[in-house]
Protein backbone atom coordinates (compact mmCIF):
# COMPACT_ATOMS: atom_id res chain seq x y z
CA UNK A 1 0.00 0.00 0.00
CA UNK A 2 0.95 3.35 -0.89
CA UNK A 3 2.59 5.83 2.19
CA UNK A 4 1.33 8.91 -0.09
CA UNK A 5 -2.37 10.10 -0.95
CA UNK A 6 -0.93 12.09 -3.53
CA UNK A 7 -3.49 14.55 -3.24
CA UNK A 8 -3.15 16.91 -6.43
CA UNK A 9 -5.10 20.37 -7.06
CA UNK A 10 -8.61 19.72 -6.69
CA UNK A 11 -8.63 16.41 -5.60
CA UNK A 12 -11.62 15.78 -3.12
CA UNK A 13 -9.92 14.74 0.39
CA UNK A 14 -13.51 14.12 1.54
CA UNK A 15 -17.39 15.23 0.98
CA UNK A 16 -16.43 19.20 2.46
CA UNK A 17 -12.69 19.39 1.62
CA UNK A 18 -10.72 19.33 -1.36
CA UNK A 19 -6.95 19.57 -2.10
CA UNK A 20 -5.10 22.92 -2.79
CA UNK A 21 -1.58 21.49 -2.21
CA UNK A 22 0.59 19.77 -0.19
CA UNK A 23 2.82 21.19 2.95
CA UNK A 24 4.50 18.15 4.04
CA UNK A 25 3.98 15.64 6.70
CA UNK A 26 5.49 12.87 8.78
CA UNK A 27 5.64 9.38 9.22
CA UNK A 28 2.20 8.95 10.11
CA UNK A 29 0.46 11.62 8.43
CA UNK A 30 0.28 14.13 5.42
CA UNK A 31 -1.05 18.02 5.82
CA UNK A 32 -1.99 19.31 3.09
CA UNK A 33 -3.67 23.24 2.20
CA UNK A 34 -7.54 22.27 1.23
CA UNK A 35 -10.60 23.78 0.89
CA UNK A 36 -13.39 23.41 3.23
CA UNK A 37 -16.71 24.10 1.90
CA UNK A 38 -18.67 24.38 4.90
CA UNK A 39 -16.36 26.56 6.41
CA UNK A 40 -15.91 28.28 3.08
CA UNK A 41 -12.30 28.89 3.40
CA UNK A 42 -8.96 27.31 3.37
CA UNK A 43 -7.80 24.76 5.97
CA UNK A 44 -5.09 22.99 7.01
CA UNK A 45 -5.90 18.93 6.94
CA UNK A 46 -3.76 16.40 8.85
CA UNK A 47 -4.62 13.29 6.96
CA UNK A 48 -3.51 9.85 8.05
CA UNK A 49 -1.22 8.18 5.68
CA UNK A 50 -2.90 4.88 3.60
CA UNK A 51 -0.90 2.58 4.83
CA UNK A 52 -1.36 4.06 8.04
CA UNK A 53 -5.37 3.94 8.46
CA UNK A 54 -5.43 0.30 10.17
CA UNK A 55 -2.32 1.22 12.62
CA UNK A 56 -4.05 1.46 16.54
CA UNK A 57 -1.25 3.75 17.53
CA UNK A 58 -1.47 5.80 15.00
CA UNK A 59 -5.46 6.01 15.13
CA UNK A 60 -5.33 6.79 18.77
CA UNK A 61 -2.31 9.90 18.63
CA UNK A 62 -4.82 11.17 15.92
CA UNK A 63 -7.72 10.70 18.77
CA UNK A 64 -5.52 12.15 21.12
CA UNK A 65 -4.35 15.07 19.06
CA UNK A 66 -8.37 16.23 18.14
CA UNK A 67 -9.40 15.88 21.72
CA UNK A 68 -6.63 18.34 22.82
CA UNK A 69 -6.90 20.86 20.35
CA UNK A 70 -10.51 20.63 20.97
CA UNK A 71 -10.36 21.75 24.52
CA UNK A 72 -7.73 24.55 24.29
CA UNK A 73 -8.42 27.67 23.11
CA UNK A 74 -6.03 30.68 23.31
CA UNK A 75 -5.08 33.26 20.69
CA UNK A 76 -1.40 32.31 20.07
CA UNK A 77 -2.36 27.86 19.86
CA UNK A 78 -3.74 26.88 16.48
CA UNK A 79 -7.52 26.15 16.18
CA UNK A 80 -8.57 22.93 15.25
CA UNK A 81 -12.51 22.79 13.31
CA UNK A 82 -13.23 19.06 13.19
CA UNK A 83 -12.24 15.66 12.59
CA UNK A 84 -12.85 12.46 11.11
CA UNK A 85 -11.02 9.55 13.27
CA UNK A 86 -12.29 6.37 11.16
CA UNK A 87 -13.17 5.90 7.39
CA UNK A 88 -11.08 5.69 4.58
CA UNK A 89 -9.23 8.44 5.45
CA UNK A 90 -9.01 10.07 8.95
CA UNK A 91 -8.24 13.25 9.54
CA UNK A 92 -8.17 16.65 11.35
CA UNK A 93 -9.05 19.98 10.44
CA UNK A 94 -6.97 22.84 11.41
CA UNK A 95 -6.88 26.45 11.36
CA UNK A 96 -4.54 27.71 8.31
CA UNK A 97 -2.12 30.39 9.31
CA UNK A 98 -0.91 33.18 7.47
CA UNK A 99 3.13 33.52 8.03
CA UNK A 100 6.69 31.81 7.86
CA UNK A 101 7.56 29.42 9.98
CA UNK A 102 10.45 31.12 12.61
CA UNK A 103 12.75 28.71 11.39
CA UNK A 104 12.34 29.08 7.92
CA UNK A 105 12.03 33.35 8.67
CA UNK A 106 15.22 33.03 10.46
CA UNK A 107 16.79 30.73 7.92
CA UNK A 108 16.61 33.40 5.17
CA UNK A 109 16.80 36.74 7.04
CA UNK A 110 18.87 35.40 10.09
CA UNK A 111 18.94 36.92 13.83
CA UNK A 112 16.00 38.82 14.56
CA UNK A 113 15.52 42.17 16.04
CA UNK A 114 14.62 42.93 19.37
CA UNK A 115 11.25 44.89 18.02
CA UNK A 116 9.98 41.38 17.39
CA UNK A 117 12.33 38.77 19.55
CA UNK A 118 10.25 40.27 22.95
CA UNK A 119 6.61 40.30 21.68
CA UNK A 120 7.24 36.40 20.66
CA UNK A 121 8.42 35.80 23.35
CA UNK A 122 5.81 37.11 26.18
CA UNK A 123 3.07 35.91 23.16
CA UNK A 124 4.64 32.22 23.53
CA UNK A 125 4.99 32.68 27.31
CA UNK A 126 1.17 33.55 27.73
CA UNK A 127 0.46 30.25 25.26
CA UNK A 128 2.44 28.47 27.81
CA UNK A 129 0.82 30.34 31.07
CA UNK A 130 -2.64 29.43 29.65
CA UNK A 131 -1.52 25.85 28.97
CA UNK A 132 0.13 24.89 32.57
CA UNK A 133 -3.32 26.30 33.66
CA UNK A 134 -4.87 23.90 31.87
CA UNK A 135 -2.60 21.30 33.31
CA UNK A 136 -1.16 20.15 29.59
CA UNK A 137 2.76 20.01 28.77
CA UNK A 138 3.08 20.64 24.44
CA UNK A 139 6.25 18.40 24.34
CA UNK A 140 7.58 19.86 20.93
CA UNK A 141 8.01 23.79 21.26
CA UNK A 142 10.56 24.49 18.68
CA UNK A 143 11.07 27.16 16.05
CA UNK A 144 9.46 25.10 12.94
CA UNK A 145 6.45 24.90 15.45
CA UNK A 146 5.93 28.72 15.61
CA UNK A 147 4.45 30.29 13.27
CA UNK A 148 5.06 33.96 12.46
CA UNK A 149 2.08 35.90 12.00
CA UNK A 150 0.11 38.40 14.56
CA UNK A 151 0.20 37.21 16.84
CA UNK A 152 2.61 34.49 16.63
CA UNK A 153 1.57 30.65 17.19
CA UNK A 154 1.99 27.93 18.48
CA UNK A 155 1.35 24.62 16.59
CA UNK A 156 1.09 20.55 16.26
CA UNK A 157 0.00 19.04 19.29
CA UNK A 158 0.57 15.71 18.39
CA UNK A 159 2.28 14.87 21.08
CA UNK A 160 1.03 17.11 23.99
CA UNK A 161 -0.68 15.62 26.84
CA UNK A 162 -2.11 16.07 30.59
CA UNK A 163 0.69 17.07 32.60
CA UNK A 164 0.50 13.61 35.01
CA UNK A 165 0.61 11.64 31.30
CA UNK A 166 3.96 13.82 30.76
CA UNK A 167 5.37 13.28 34.33
CA UNK A 168 4.76 9.50 33.50
CA UNK A 169 6.68 8.54 30.48
CA UNK A 170 9.61 5.95 29.85
CA UNK A 171 11.21 6.96 26.68
CA UNK A 172 12.13 10.45 25.03
CA UNK A 173 9.28 12.33 23.13
CA UNK A 174 9.37 15.34 20.93
CA UNK A 175 12.27 16.91 18.67
CA UNK A 176 16.14 15.55 20.08
CA UNK A 177 17.76 19.20 19.07
CA UNK A 178 15.28 20.99 21.25
CA UNK A 179 14.14 18.66 23.74
CA UNK A 180 14.95 19.69 27.54
CA UNK A 181 17.38 16.94 29.32
CA UNK A 182 14.18 15.39 31.02
CA UNK A 183 12.68 14.41 27.78
CA UNK A 184 15.64 12.59 26.85
CA UNK A 185 15.79 10.34 29.51
CA UNK A 186 12.32 10.65 31.18
CA UNK A 187 12.88 9.74 35.39
CA UNK A 188 16.71 10.30 35.56
CA UNK A 189 18.38 12.09 38.60
CA UNK A 190 13.86 12.22 39.15
CA UNK A 191 13.07 14.66 36.15
CA UNK A 192 10.53 13.93 34.58
CA UNK A 193 9.00 16.09 32.16
CA UNK A 194 6.03 18.97 32.90
CA UNK A 195 5.93 22.48 31.84
CA UNK A 196 9.27 23.09 32.58
CA UNK A 197 10.28 21.30 29.49
CA UNK A 198 7.78 23.65 27.33
CA UNK A 199 9.73 26.20 29.37
CA UNK A 200 12.93 25.18 28.02
CA UNK A 201 11.82 24.81 24.17
CA UNK A 202 10.59 28.41 24.84
CA UNK A 203 14.14 29.22 25.71
CA UNK A 204 16.15 27.58 22.90
CA UNK A 205 13.49 28.82 20.19
CA UNK A 206 14.35 32.18 21.57
CA UNK A 207 18.30 31.97 21.45
CA UNK A 208 17.74 30.74 17.77
CA UNK A 209 15.28 33.66 17.14
CA UNK A 210 18.51 35.51 18.57
CA UNK A 211 21.57 34.23 17.26
CA UNK A 212 20.81 32.49 13.73
CA UNK A 213 21.89 29.18 15.24
CA UNK A 214 20.86 26.64 17.72
CA UNK A 215 21.70 26.61 21.47
CA UNK A 216 23.42 23.04 20.75
CA UNK A 217 24.73 21.17 18.66
CA UNK A 218 23.19 17.99 17.82
CA UNK A 219 25.51 15.11 15.55
CA UNK A 220 24.98 11.17 15.41
CA UNK A 221 26.56 9.15 17.88
CA UNK A 222 29.55 10.26 20.39
CA UNK A 223 30.38 13.94 20.88
CA UNK A 224 34.10 15.42 20.56
CA UNK A 225 33.20 17.52 23.68
CA UNK A 226 33.14 14.43 25.93
CA UNK A 227 28.78 13.90 25.99
CA UNK A 228 27.89 10.37 27.06
CA UNK A 229 25.34 10.65 24.07
CA UNK A 230 26.23 12.97 20.76
CA UNK A 231 22.25 12.41 20.54
CA UNK A 232 21.37 14.90 23.33
CA UNK A 233 24.58 17.38 24.07
CA UNK A 234 21.98 19.84 26.31
CA UNK A 235 22.39 16.87 28.40
CA UNK A 236 26.03 17.73 29.72
CA UNK A 237 27.14 20.69 27.84
CA UNK A 238 26.18 23.84 28.25
CA UNK A 239 24.78 26.13 25.48
CA UNK A 240 26.84 27.93 22.45
CA UNK A 241 27.36 31.54 23.58
CA UNK A 242 25.35 34.40 22.63
CA UNK A 243 26.38 37.03 20.47
CA UNK A 244 27.48 40.22 22.65
CA UNK A 245 24.82 41.86 20.37
CA UNK A 246 21.83 40.08 22.34
CA UNK A 247 20.64 42.50 25.28
CA UNK A 248 21.67 41.22 28.30
CA UNK A 249 18.34 41.22 29.40
CA UNK A 250 17.17 38.81 26.86
CA UNK A 251 20.59 36.79 27.47
CA UNK A 252 19.55 36.59 30.94
CA UNK A 253 16.23 35.07 29.91
CA UNK A 254 17.07 32.60 27.80
CA UNK A 255 19.48 31.34 30.01
CA UNK A 256 16.72 30.48 32.85
CA UNK A 257 14.80 28.87 30.68
CA UNK A 258 17.72 26.91 29.25
CA UNK A 259 18.90 25.79 33.13
CA UNK A 260 19.04 22.23 33.33
CA UNK A 261 17.25 21.59 36.71
CA UNK A 262 13.75 21.99 35.77
CA UNK A 263 12.74 23.05 39.03
CA UNK A 264 15.36 26.22 38.41
CA UNK A 265 13.66 27.24 35.52
CA UNK A 266 11.36 30.39 35.59
CA UNK A 267 7.55 29.79 35.12
CA UNK A 268 5.90 30.93 31.89
CA UNK A 269 4.49 33.85 33.13
CA UNK A 270 8.15 34.79 35.36
CA UNK A 271 9.03 34.36 31.22
CA UNK A 272 6.83 37.44 30.57
CA UNK A 273 7.67 39.44 33.55
CA UNK A 274 11.48 39.26 32.40
CA UNK A 275 10.41 40.39 28.56
CA UNK A 276 7.37 42.72 29.33
CA UNK A 277 9.89 45.40 30.83
CA UNK A 278 12.38 45.40 28.08
CA UNK A 279 9.28 45.85 25.58
CA UNK A 280 8.02 48.65 27.01
CA UNK A 281 11.34 50.21 27.37
CA UNK A 282 11.29 49.98 23.22
CA UNK A 283 11.70 53.15 21.25
CA UNK A 284 8.14 53.70 19.98
CA UNK A 285 7.13 53.57 15.86
CA UNK A 286 7.66 56.50 13.99
CA UNK A 287 5.74 57.66 10.28
CA UNK A 288 6.94 60.49 8.56
CA UNK A 289 9.19 61.72 11.36
CA UNK A 290 6.03 61.70 14.14
CA UNK A 291 5.72 59.52 17.27
CA UNK A 292 2.61 56.99 16.86
CA UNK A 293 0.51 57.05 19.80
CA UNK A 294 -0.04 53.57 21.46
CA UNK A 295 -2.54 54.54 23.49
Amino acid sequence: MSSSWEFAEGDPISDRLTAVSRLGGGSAYEAYLAFDRHLFAPVVVKVVRPDQVDDRSTLAGLERETDMVGALAHPAIVRGFHAVLGGERPHLVLENLDGPRLSSLVRRHGPMPMQQLLPLGVELASALHYLREREVVHLDVKPSNIIMGAPPRLIDLSVARPSAEAAALTTAIGTDAWMAPEQCTPGADGRVPGVASDVWGLGASLFYAAAGYRPFPHEDGESDEGDRDGRWPQRSLPPAPLSDRVDPGLRAAIDACLTVDPAARPTPAEVAGMLEPMLSALPRPRLAGFKVSMR
